[in-house]
């Protein structure tokens, strides 16, 4: 795979398997934009590996996703300064654990807006610019929890799951037949999402989870980011509209 000359736009990427994916697009001659709302360091710090390890641009920007006038702005910068967008990665997400009963709806509007109304704002500020150029594509972070794993403590996170697996074949129609639109959905994931004060459940919790995955572990950043990076290939040049289930056998 090689994007060179490509302009890749990943949204919360500062960190996490967002940062993942962007120094993987990096690594493959892709130009980047590191999206991020709240994590200036870890944007500063993953902007000057790129520029040190690897011969592209790279561009920084704040934005909350969630907000269409800061979205406006970004898709505007990167367009004056790196000219087009060729493919979008909607990473941006948020979890807010909780019992069932200490949900709010005040979180649970906030979950929706940052998982399922952002990718939707984002999309189509992008998708358009894409669509006049014939070409383009967007993969969405989605998560097993949107499709076969179900728990009242994260019924918040499942519902906006299961709401962007629909978004995806509902704007790859809109988009057809120029920007294709797929999604991953992984399970677990190595990452600082899974977080647990209290180390000795957090270890238990890793192993009982991982005694269900039939290759006995949690997914490497770098596996559900090599995923996305062939979905936005021309290797995967006739997969639309598509859920790619990322889970290690469950």
């Amino acid at each position: 795979m090689d994007f060179k000359d490509k302009v890749v736009l990943v949204t919360g990427s500062a960190k996490g398997l967002g940062a993942s994916i962007i120094e993987m697009f990096a690594s493959l001659n892709a130009n980047v934009v590191i999206n991020y709302n709240s994590s200036l360091k870890e944007a500063l710090e993953l902007e000057n590996k790129i520029k040190e390890k690897y011969n592209v641009k790279v561009l920084k920007i704040k934005c909350d996703i969630t907000n269409e006038l800061e979205v406006k702005n970004m898709v505007n910068e990167i367009i004056e300064k790196l000219g087009k967008i060729d493919i979008l990665v909607g990473n941006a997400g948020i979890t807010i654990e909780d019992f069932y009963e200490n949900k709010t709806v005040e979180n649970f509007k906030k979950t929706l807006n940052t998982n399922l109304l952002g990718n939707f704002i984002v999309t189509k500020e992008v998708a358009s610019i894409m669509y006049e150029n014939k070409s383009g594509s967007i993969v969405y972070i989605s998560s097993t929890d949107g499709l076969t794993s179900f728990s009242p403590v994260n019924v918040d996170y499942n519902a906006s799951k299961a709401a962007l697996n629909s978004l995806t074949h509902d704007m790859a129609i809109a988009y057809a037949p120029y920007v294709r639109v797929n999604a991953v959905a992984p399970g677990f994931i190595e990452t600082d999402m899974i977080k647990i004060e209290d180390k000795e459940m957090e270890e238990m919790f890793v192993k009982e989870e991982s005694s269900k995955i039939y290759l006995g572990r949690f997914a490497k950043k770098e596996e559900i980011a090599s995923v996305v990076c062939f979905l936005s290939s021309t290797l995967a040049s006739y997969i639309n509209s598509e859920i790619i289930k990322v889970d290690g056998g469950m």
